[in-house]
């Protein structure tokens, strides 16, 4: 039984077939922290469903190939968990949608999940032979199982327009590309090309996605320790804190910290300004001109 999930005959198989069942339980779980956004603000905001509704007929044709093929396991059970927690998020998603992307929804879902299923289906086993029947359907999975990896980038306009990721599922990107890299292997080893190939367009578009989430992505910003003032004549000299340690600075000191591309100490701005005035270079105007230093921070 190549294909069956535990099959120590075939070691390579075995290891493939479950590191793809494990890793493709985290891609379907990968959008859990979407929808805990989703309902956070009781609205999908500009998430698109159409990535899950592609996902949901992708698992129900693969699961009808499994069925088909006989003796792949491995592809029935990961396949049939995905139907339950896809249609789970489009049932979600059309709770907190708003009106026309309910309808969108409806619309996409019962076009491609029931319509375009229910034909596949009748055309597979009316009207092509059965010796025919698994090549057939491997070609439609093929087909549908780029559609899926390609689906999340529908919103790389959206990403590019306004160079935010909040919508990039960057989690969900990284499960593919190793979901992609296990069933690559599943479908080499048991000689299946239409598991093998898909998975090959499926590594280049994840990758691709991972490439433009670390391009437009915006490094956190921490904020610096302001000085304070006393119940004195005179305000304490300012003091800034990096990594827990503090540096006491003179009166009349202006602090500029040099910002490295990578966040290095995890301080991406300091502004120290006397502590009597919001700024430092007019604290004392009729004064001699304030000492500038510059904290650079140590590489690590």
């Amino acid at each position: 039984m190549a294909g069956g999930l535990l099959h120590m005959a075939h070691p390579a198989i075995t290891l493939s077939g479950v590191a793809g069942n494990i890793i493709s339980f985290m891609v379907f779980l990968a959008p859990v922290t979407t929808f805990l956004q989703v309902y956070r603000k009781k609205s999908t905001g500009g998430f698109s469903s159409v990535p899950y509704v592609v996902a949901l007929f992708s698992s129900v044709l693969w699961i009808f190939y499994a069925l088909v093929k006989t003796n792949s396991r491995p592809l029935l059970t990961i396949n049939a968990f995905g139907c339950g927690v896809e249609a789970a998020y489009i049932v979600f998603y059309l709770v907190y949608a708003p009106r026309r992307a309910r309808l969108r929804t409806l619309a996409y879902f019962f076009l491609l999940d029931v319509a375009a299923f229910a034909l596949i289906a009748v055309v597979t086993l009316c009207g092509v032979p059965g010796r025919l029947r698994v090549k057939f359907l491997g070609s439609v999975c093929l087909a549908f199982s780029m559609a899926v990896f390609v689906a999340p980038l529908s919103i790389i306009v959206k990403v590019v327009k306004t160079k935010s990721v909040e919508f990039l599922p960057i989690s969900l990107s990284f499960c593919l590309t190793l979901s992609a890299v296990a069933w690559f292997c599943y479908g080499l080893f048991t000689k299946d090309p239409f598991v093998m190939y898909p998975n090959v367009g499926g590594f280049f578009f994840s990758c691709v996605q991972m490439g433009l989430y670390f391009w437009y992505r915006k490094p956190r910003a921490t904020n610096a320790v302001l000085p304070t003032t006393s119940d004195g004549s005179s305000p304490p000299p300012p003091s800034v804190q990096v990594q827990g340690q503090v540096i006491e600075l003179p009166a009349n000191t202006i602090a500029i910290l040099s910002v490295s591309p990578i966040p290095i100490v995890g301080v991406h701005r300091i502004e120290v300004v006397d502590g009597q005035h919001k700024d430092g270079a007019a604290a004392n105007p009729d004064g001699p001109p304030p000492q500038v230093i510059e904290i650079v921070p140590a590489a690590l």
